[in-house]
């Protein structure tokens, strides 16, 4: 979550809780509980979306991974190819039979 969406989200909780405490039915425990409660639910809210910000990132770097060892395969696969290509040109094959 970007520094300007968690401010947004800080500001509206904010004005949240004060329109609720001025125009607010309920007694002063009851809306006091209230509002620990809806605090508890944004608290509640950051944690589950920075829990799965953070499973999403580590699944880009598992994939990154991936693709940095197939990469490195791939690599060491077309170098070995080309070692042996230059072997082969070094030395030609002898066939048996030719002098």
């Amino acid at each position: 979550m970007d520094k300007n969406a968690f401010s947004s989200f800080l500001l509206g909780l904010g004005v949240g809780v004060g329109l609720g405490m001025l125009f607010a039915p309920k007694s002063g425990p009851e809306t006091r509980d209230y509002i620990k409660n809806k605090a508890s639910e944004g608290t509640d809210y950051l944690k589950q979306r920075s829990e799965d910000l953070r499973q999403g990132a580590s699944q880009w770097v598992d994939r990154g991974r991936d693709a940095v060892s197939r990469q490195r395969e791939h690599l060491a696969d077309a170098m070995e190819a080309g070692r042996q290509a230059y072997r082969d040109t070094v030395n030609p094959p002898q066939h048996e039979g030719t002098h």
